[in-house]
């Protein structure tokens, strides 16, 4: 079966260039309450204006924060949160990380922010929207894992042709990031998806009350997921730029 071709035109999005990325996901510094994650999260993104690559290289961001007072059943709450950085390139996803500026201003506040460096549980990724609209406030996101024995192509088939069907289909936004690198230790994933919804209501309607959210999956996702290696993540976006 082909894998997607990331240059062709979906059924509900336009034409599109290469677009990459790169994505983490984070979990705090032990020390922070999660409540104050957020605000940490931020005051290190703001040391960003003070070098001059990140600037260029990174075009935009959303630092999506773990909603901590509507948990989704089977959505995780080992992590707090999720960040995608639109780049400039695909050099910059190694760039950044020799950069004489971040190692000097950013990487030094790391540890307070976070339970290790940021490079450590950062995956790079090539974007494809499956569904084109605003970005909202809300967003799922799914860390996932092929199960034993399938090829990486054949779970990204699976993605674009089942992530928008089932409850999925309530989503406005979607965005099938396909891991392009050797991920970190730990961070072993194939592919992220963005499922961005108009509310957290929307979402909980959508997954109809399940104990798992993992029963709502569409038969050729649920069957092509490593579902215990999989993670899923519901988050509000706490801070973007521009």
């Amino acid at each position: 079966m082909p894998a997607p071709d990331f240059n062709a035109q979906t059924t509900d999005a336009p034409i599109q260039t290469q677009v990459w990325k790169m994505i983490y996901l984070a979990r705090r510094n032990p020390a922070l309450a999660p409540e104050d994650f957020p605000q940490a999260w931020r005051e290190h993104s703001a040391l960003g204006r003070q070098c001059r690559n990140v600037g260029e290289r990174v075009l935009s961001v959303a630092q999506c924060s773990r909603l901590l007072d509507v948990p989704l059943p089977g959505a995780s709450a080992d992590y707090d949160g999720v960040n995608l950085l639109l780049l400039r390139d695909r050099d910059a996803a190694t760039m950044i990380w020799s950069d004489p500026e971040t190692l000097a201003v950013m990487r030094p506040d790391e540890p307070r922010v976070f339970d290790r460096y940021v490079r450590d549980f950062t995956l790079v990724c090539r974007e494809q929207v499956l569904r084109d609209a605003p970005r909202s406030a809300v967003v799922l996101h799914g860390f996932l894992r092929r199960r034993p024995g399938l090829s990486a192509e054949s779970l990204l088939q699976a993605i674009a042709e089942a992530g928008s069907a089932g409850p999925f289909d309530a989503a406005q936004r979607i965005v099938l990031n396909e891991v392009m690198d050797t991920p970190p230790p730990g961070y072993e994933y194939d592919a992220i998806v963005e499922w961005w919804f108009d509310s957290v209501p929307a979402v909980h309607q959508a997954f109809g009350g399940r104990d798992d959210l993992r029963a709502g999956l569409p038969a050729p996702l649920a069957q092509a997921l490593d579902g215990a290696g999989s993670v899923f993540l519901l988050t509000r976006v706490t801070h973007s730029r521009p």
